[in-house]
């Protein structure tokens, strides 16, 4: 019966300690990426988290843009820059924005004039190392 018990706390604190060391490491890519919002930009509120075991695969993420506004989306895997594709679709599927035509940058400025559903498309960079930790953060600002 101690066997068992013992066997089953060990298993318990395994689980909870591999839970908690994930987390960490997502918490880290997450605060990472925040240093592209700066002061200008207010968070939504959001942290849009997927794991990318590898290149062929894609986080998709749904939001809505407001009109009057303008949005900066910031895009990380790693503790680096670059190592995440990030497209925005309309709900259509019809391309808006990718920033691997622009070097895979980490964050992009998006003005606004009309409110519209879309979907945000994350994988990672083919040429990258990436932790396979995708981080989507959205922040705004609203138009003077």
């Amino acid at each position: 019966m101690k066997k068992i018990f013992l066997q089953l706390a060990i298993a318990i604190i395994t689980v909870i300690s591999v839970n908690k060391a994930t987390a960490q490491i997502s918490d880290t890519v997450a605060n990472s990426c925040a240093k592209h919002l700066e002061a200008q930009f207010i968070s939504d509120g959001q942290q849009y988290r997927a794991l990318l075991m590898n290149t062929d695969e894609t986080a998709e993420f749904h939001t809505t843009l407001y009109s009057g506004t303008i949005y900066r989306v910031a895009a990380c895997s790693g503790l680096s820059d670059g190592n995440l594709v990030f497209s925005v679709y309309d709900t259509e599927h019809n391309l808006l924005f990718t920033n691997s035509e622009y070097k895979n940058a980490p964050y992009w400025d998006f003005k606004i004039t009309n409110t519209l559903d879309c979907i945000i498309e994350a994988k990672l960079a083919s040429s990258s190392a990436g932790s396979g930790r995708a981080v989507i953060l959205i922040g705004f600002k609203q138009q003077k």
